[in-house]
C-alpha cells in the first residue's frame, strides 16, 4: 500500500481560510523571524502573539505600496532628505498598503 501526500490547498481555500488575518502577515516578520503566513512570537519564551510586530507592518508596507509622502517604489526603503529611516515607513504608506489590501 503506498501512502500518497496531501493535495495542495486551493488558492481560492486559502484566502478564505486567511481573512481574518492582518495582510502584513503575508510576509516574514524581521523582529521575531516568523515565516510568512505564521503569527509573530516572543523571541524568550516562543509564546505565539495575537496580532503583528510593528516591524512586521512595516515591512509588509514597504513592500506593497509606494510611499505618497517621499515617492518611492514598493521594495525601497521611505527616506527623509535622503536619509533612509531604519525599519520604518512614513504613515500615509501604511494608508495606502492598507488600501490596496481592502
Amino acid at each position: 500500500m503506498t501512502i500518497r501526500p496531501n493535495a495542495p490547498m486551493p488558492a481560492e481555500l486559502r484566502h478564505f481560510m486567511r481573512a481574518g488575518q492582518h495582510p502584513a502577515r503575508s510576509v516574514a516578520c524581521p523582529h521575531c523571524g516568523a515565516a510568512p503566513h505564521r503569527p509573530c512570537r516572543v523571541m524568550s519564551s516562543g509564546r505565539t502573539l495575537p496580532d503583528i510586530h510593528p516591524a512586521r507592518r512595516s515591512a509588509w508596507a514597504e513592500t506593497t505600496a509606494v510611499c505618497p509622502h517621499c515617492q518611492v517604489a514598493p521594495g525601497t526603503p521611505c527616506h527623509t532628505d535622503g536619509i533612509p529611516l531604519p525599519d520604518q515607513v512614513h504613515a500615509r504608506r501604511y494608508l495606502e498598503a492598507e488600501e490596496m489590501a481592502a
